[in-house]
């Protein structure tokens, strides 16, 4: 690949300027962008075409490093990960999760020069790839980091404001729904049968969906997928779990004049139940 392109994730802004320093330094490199979580960093891989991460092990805002790894894990084409960590109590489980390298920082630039001979071998298909149909072109505004554009010609502009209206129209109509949520992946839209949806775990602005096999991070909140699950059996057992109630099997009654559910499916999951929505959860079972 003629350049390689960089997100540096982690919250010590101290680690990051001396990583991007050191990275500065290699020809061939470029930093597009610095993040703190790693909800930030997937927001910036939708309109990034990024080649490697470099991340923290300990992520704020309640996704870990791993976890993020994790959840790469499910696209078909991702950037690599290079984990920084202060010792190697977690190298086995980064590498367990596909990572190409795993740096104790601080690290040395030959050290890191090696990393970065690891990223170039890599094979083309194991980094996210540009999306299609679209030229980019880098606008400099004065400091190290770039604002990415998207050109549109004359026709696409024209498609795109045709689809635009067609969306209006198709709000104003308000059709039946179908039974799936969209959800964004890899740069394409999956859609998700809510059958298959065993339960959604909140967390700020976003929201985790599990299924049997999967688990995606979505950036719908809780509140507005309870308002469009509710007529389908769903139900909020908790301020941060909503469950399929189609696919528990079993309520547990716990000390303390606690509940729990558990569901069907290949793996045991037991989510808690609130107190003050026991009784309409009862109501609704007919207990």
């Amino acid at each position: 690949m003629s350049e390689l392109r960089v997100l540096l994730i982690h919250p010590d802004p101290q680690l990051r300027h001396e990583l991007r320093r050191q990275l500065r330094e290699v020809d061939g490199v470029k930093v597009l962008g610095e993040a703190v979580s790693a909800f930030e960093a997937m927001e910036l891989l939708e309109g990034v075409g990024y080649h490697a991460f470099f991340l923290g092990v300990e992520l704020p805002d309640g996704v870990s490093g791993l976890e993020l790894a994790q959840i790469l894990g499910q696209r078909k084409r991702r950037p690599a990960m290079v984990f920084l960590a202060a010792d190697e109590a977690h190298a086995f489980k980064a590498f367990e999760l596909g990572a190409t390298d795993y740096l104790l920082w601080p690290c040395t630039d030959e050290r890191l020069k090696r990393t970065l001979a690891r990223l170039r071998r890599l094979p083309a298909d194991a980094h996210i790839a540009e999306p299609e149909g679209n030229s980019r072109q880098a606008v400099d505004f004065g400091g190290d980091e770039e604002t990415l554009q998207i050109a549109m010609g004359e026709e696409e502009e024209d498609n795109f404001l045709k689809a635009l209206r067609q969306a209006w129209d198709y709000n104003q109509t308000r059709p039946v729904e179908i039974e799936k949520l969209p959800i964004t992946l890899d740069g394409r839209v999956i859609l998700v049968p809510y059958s298959q949806i065993v339960f959604v775990e909140a967390y700020e602005d976003y929201s985790f969906v599990h299924t049997n096999q999967d688990k995606y991070l979505t950036s719908f909140r809780l509140k507005y997928l309870e308002d469009r699950l509710r007529s389908h059996r769903f139900f909020r057992v908790h301020r941060k779990f909503l469950v399929n109630l189609e696919l528990v099997t079993e309520i547990a009654s716990l000390p303390g004049s606690n509940f729990m559910l558990r569901t069907t499916g290949k793996k045991r999951i037991e989510l808690p139940v609130s107190r003050r929505r026991i009784a309409d959860l009862k109501q609704i079972l007919g207990l």
